[in-house]
């Protein structure tokens, strides 16, 4: 019989306050940019939109779409988001109408396709894709959040950049610069690819969105095509200082109830648990190092994609089964990260996963270990953490302990509640 540690809630501060008035606020940012002087009207203007879980997505997304149409433009949107979607166009509509961005909504049409023209080639001996119909339009406005990429460090990782690239590359695109960044550094990838499609696709307009580290909506800022480059530099700085974290360094659980494209591209943000740089472990200088990770769900706004599930060691076999093998691998091969897609060790209740956990920790005795359980890496202002950190948490000023000590749960199943962070404590 295990001796399960016993947890408590508690509750992040997060220092930036969310925008109050997002669509107000997207008004704001592309009227500074007084685009009627380069937009004339009745010409069409393509917004690239992309697969994650972004905060008012559709919001800022309509707001943009209203924006154009006030200079008698012709808008539509287009999926931006590599082989995402099962590397389908309808895979691929159905990833955005999901995420609210549908054409009644937004109020302009989707225009989906895996169709790409080939602009270009670039010095490292590759050619340059774009969306075709983007490609067609007169103009391109892109719309994604900047935030640290899950594999690579630089002073651009994932942001209005990435989505000129692998985004609106489509799964062409995203295959041949996936396989370029073997070669080459992701950062001169980047910057390679960025510099023609900015002098060859018709860019007007960046809107860049920034999240706090409770995953709203602190920052959006419209760009020109000529300032994207540094200021996608500065909003990067700004969203690494706001994004979320675990509130202690060091694990030997992390349960994640869900994991999913929605989340991120690797389906739980690899920097948040410290995975980014080795896979199954931290790198020497790299926190918060988290002995084993186990993934209780796949979200359904995934649609089957899996990728990231080979990164941790444990999951419910229910994750799997979920698990659309043909998409997961799509994703995989087309990223090359082909780690991702591997299956870790499954079981089919809680119970005997967390007991599998508890005996490989060390000799760490199971009711002192160092536990935490999160819904996902995108929504961490609270946490579940065993008893081990209640007298660190006591200490902190930024923390807010929310509950008592209580046992772990487990259902007559065996299973740990999927709404406990929607309890009351």
């Amino acid at each position: 019989m295990v001796d399960y540690p016993l947890v408590f809630r508690l509750r992040q501060q997060h220092s930036a306050p969310p925008i109050e008035n997002v669509p107000e606020e997207v008004e704001n940012q592309l009227s500074q940019l007084t685009l009627g002087n380069k937009i004339q009207p009745g010409q069409s203007v393509a917004i690239g939109v992309g697969s994650r879980g972004i905060a008012n997505l559709q919001f800022i997304v309509r707001a943009i779409v209203a924006h154009l149409k006030r200079l008698e433009a012709q808008p539509f949107i287009v999926p931006a988001m590599g082989s995402h979607g099962g590397g389908t166009a309808e895979g691929q509509q159905e990833i955005l109408e999901s995420y609210g961005v549908t054409e009644s909504f937004c109020g302009c049409p989707i225009r989906a396709s895996m169709k790409t023209v080939i602009v270009c080639q670039v010095t490292e001996g590759f050619p340059v894709h774009f969306d075709a119909q983007a490609y067609a339009a007169d103009h391109v406005v892109v719309c994604n959040r900047i935030k640290t990429h899950t594999q690579f460090v630089g002073d651009v990782e994932s942001g209005l950049m990435k989505m000129m690239l692998i985004g609106l590359g489509k799964q062409e695109g995203a295959k041949i610069y996936h396989r370029a960044i073997k070669d080459y550094s992701f950062g001169q990838i980047v910057r390679s690819v960025t510099a023609e499609v900015l002098k060859k696709c018709s860019i007007v307009a960046g809107v860049g969105i920034v999240e706090n580290g409770a995953c709203q909506t602190a920052q959006i800022e419209a760009v020109s095509p000529e300032q994207l480059v540094e200021r996608e530099q500065v909003l990067l700085i700004q969203a690494k200082k706001w994004m979320a974290q675990l509130p202690f360094n060091r694990a030997d659980i992390l349960l994640i109830d869900e994991i999913g494209k929605n989340i991120s591209g690797t389906g739980f943000d690899l920097s948040l648990v410290g995975r980014k740089h080795l896979v199954h472990q931290a790198a020497d200088e790299e926190y918060p190092k988290v002995k084993m990770i186990a993934l209780r769900d796949l979200t359904e706004q995934s649609h089957g994609n899996a990728e990231g599930s080979g990164l941790a060691e444990f999951c419910r076999t229910r994750l799997l089964e979920k698990k659309d093998v043909h998409v997961t691998r799509v994703n995989a091969v087309t990223s090359g990260h082909l780690t991702g897609a591997m299956v870790p060790l499954d079981y089919p209740t809680d119970q005997e996963m967390v007991e599998v956990m508890l005996g490989q920790i060390g000799l760490t005795a199971p009711p002192d270990a160092k536990l935490m359980w999160i819904r996902n890496t995108r929504e961490i202002s609270e946490v579940e953490c065993s008893a081990a950190y209640l007298p660190e948490a006591r200490k902190r000023d930024d923390l807010t302990i929310l509950s008592d000590l209580r046992p772990l749960s487990f259902d007559a199943s065996g299973n740990l509640s999927d709404q406990h962070m929607n309890a009351t404590t």
